[in-house]
């Protein structure tokens, strides 16, 4: 129960199950230079069910914490997923303070190549994961896959699901194509939009790696935008910015705007954390619940999840945020 919320609590989840969660699993990454440390939570669900938890792979972003930018962050997240179905994965990636790589390695400061394949080694090692974490032995769906990701989470997601960038300080990033077929559909959290005259002075000086095509952005998308997430130290265009990948890729299929949500989206990345701009249990819990919608449709399309969540929203909370289709 959670007697924060207001309008948000008419928006359906299904049933809740307690969690459960192992930490650290360790892969190995011989090419990484450091092994990947990852967070594992999973549902502990009824038998029926025993057999069949699809998979969220969840992609932290590159906030100020110290700590919420690894594994050991977005619990708001995490165990909202895990709660309602989901083996949520959660690794540390190559940008994170806490246990990343140095921070003069190849591919600083956001080590955009690296993350991408840290989500793949991921899936090349679910039987390693498997063997770590008996609990979840055998109950894994391995043909419903999804991926989420918040700001350059979300970029790292993005190029998982289609969309391709441009580094010009990295001769082998032109329009490099490095799609994960095995993920079936997506979630895009604040995600960095175009690049090019949409950046600031500073981005196109310091962010090479910001300069993204949506065009190829095949697989099944929803994006998520705060229409107050406004970023001069990154982007010229304001809020709209973050809308790019829904308006220019051809598989983003929804839109999620939320009314007064800044780059927190209502407070994702931790609770009470000063990662989160816009603290509002009313936001968060409309982005968890609509993500979660989403993401269960996608993954089965005789699940109407989602047309239950985006009536629900429209019928009471519509001043708390809306949805836009294509």
């Amino acid at each position: 129960m959670n007697k924060l919320l207001t309008d948000a609590r008419h928006i359906p989840t299904g049933p809740s199950f307690p969690t459960l969660c192992l930490n650290p699993v360790t892969l190995p990454a011989p090419d990484r230079g450091l092994p990947l440390e990852l967070r594992i939570t999973a549902p502990l669900t009824p038998p029926s069910n025993d057999r069949d938890l699809p998979i969220l792979l969840l992609s932290h972003g590159h906030g100020p914490s110290l700590y919420i930018p690894s594994k050991d962050g977005y619990a708001p997240l995490a165990n909202f997923y895990a709660a309602h179905g989901f083996v949520v994965i959660q690794p540390t990636h190559g940008n994170s303070k806490v246990a990343g790589l140095p921070a003069d390695a190849p591919g600083a400061p956001f080590f955009w190549r690296s993350r991408v394949q840290d989500m793949k080694l991921i899936l090349d090692q679910l039987d390693v994961i498997e063997d770590q974490f008996p609990a979840i032995t055998g109950r894994l769906d391995r043909s419903k896959i999804a991926a989420i990701g918040h700001s350059l989470g979300g970029q790292t997601v993005g190029m998982l699901l289609g969309a391709r960038l441009t580094d010009i300080n990295d001769p082998d990033a032109q329009n490099v194509d490095l799609i994960e077929p095995r993920i079936r559909a997506g979630v895009l959290l604040a995600a960095p939009g175009k690049g090019g005259d949409s950046l600031s002075d500073f981005a196109r000086a310091n962010y090479t790696s910001l300069n993204p095509d949506f065009s190829h952005l095949t697989t099944k998308t929803l994006v998520v935008a705060g229409d107050a997430d406004d970023n001069p130290h990154l982007t010229t265009r304001g809020a709209a910015w973050h809308t790019d990948p829904f308006h220019h890729s051809p598989g983003a299929d929804a839109l999620l705007t939320l009314i007064g949500g800044k780059h927190g989206l209502g407070g994702i990345a931790g609770y009470d954390a000063k990662e989160t701009d816009d603290e509002d249990p009313d936001r968060l819990a409309i982005t968890q619940r609509m993500t979660l919608a989403y993401l269960k449709s996608a993954l089965d399309p005789a699940d109407t999840s989602w047309a239950n969540a985006c009536t629900a929203l429209a019928d009471h909370a519509p001043s708390h945020a809306h949805v836009t289709l294509k």
